[in-house]
């Protein structure tokens, strides 16, 4: 591995990691369009970047949640009542997502990762929080629904490679969490679908020969690199979250996921051509 990748990498890792921490994304919806492009400097088969850029990104989350939930944690913004009762549905989510991927050919995944990608962005940006009146109770979660939240969040998150961010955050602020608590609930949610996503990359792609040590469809040398740097600016991220207006907060969220949906739509029609 050159020593121009090895920088790219390491500077990957700081940038998502800064990215989940604020936005409780875990990071991998940054991560896996960026990785593509150096995935094919490193000579990954072209025929299997999307998936090894994914199964990468899961296992890189796995460090990035860890660094960024603990800050969250600190201020008190975790939802765990919540994130136990979605933990199960995760992670059978995700393994059968890491699975059903797998099969699918690498431009219809990059084509997927746009579209939800604007979707998500675009009800992230209309959506208006409801204000509680002094004296009303919190919204009750119902527990089916969070378990069933969760297998979605996790197959979404298997599929396209991220954190659960882009689905989970959405998902929390239609059924009444607040906004802080939805991102920092988010980031914990991450850790779930790193290790159930990537054990089933690991298996699903455990006969692919990659140019590097690797488990499957996770390229070691990559997923170690941008753990490395992620761990150290997510709780930088996750401490800039709890500083920024609301408003501030969605509207960069929104965004950042439309500029990377354009960059994947572009991907989509050139893995195509």
């Amino acid at each position: 591995m050159s020593a121009w990748l090895v920088v790219a990498l390491l500077a990957l890792g700081a940038t998502s990691g800064l990215l989940a921490g604020l936005f409780g994304i875990g990071g991998g919806i940054v991560m896996v369009p960026l990785m593509t492009t150096l995935l094919i400097a490193a000579d990954v088969d072209p025929a299997v970047i999307m998936k090894v850029a994914i199964a990468t990104s899961l296992t890189t989350i796995l460090f990035t949640s860890a660094a960024s939930v603990r800050e969250h944690h600190r201020h008190g913004a975790v939802r765990w009542d919540v994130f136990r009762v979605m933990a199960p549905g995760i992670v059978v989510g995700a393994y059968g997502g890491a699975q059903f991927a797998a099969s699918m050919r690498g431009h219809w995944l990059a084509l997927l990762f746009a579209m939800f990608v604007v979707a998500t962005a675009t009800q992230v940006l209309l959506h208006r929080p409801r204000t509680l009146v002094v004296g009303e109770a919190r919204p009750v979660l119902s527990r089916p629904l969070l378990l069933s939240g969760g297998v979605t969040v996790g197959a979404l998150s298997a599929l396209l490679g991220g954190g659960g961010g882009f689905a989970t955050v959405p998902f929390l602020l239609r059924i009444g969490v607040p906004l802080r608590e939805t991102v920092a609930t988010s980031s914990a949610c991450g850790l779930p679908i790193a290790v159930a996503g990537a054990l089933g990359y690991m298996v699903a792609g455990w006969n692919t020969p990659l140019p590097g040590p690797s488990l499957g469809f996770v390229y070691l040398p990559a997923a170690l690199l941008m753990a490395l740097t992620s761990m150290l600016t997510a709780p930088l991220g996750a401490r800039m979250s709890h500083r920024m207006p609301p408003v501030m907060l969605r509207n960069s969220f929104a965004a950042l996921l439309y500029a990377l949906a354009i960059m994947m739509f572009w991907k989509a029609w050139r893995y195509a051509a």
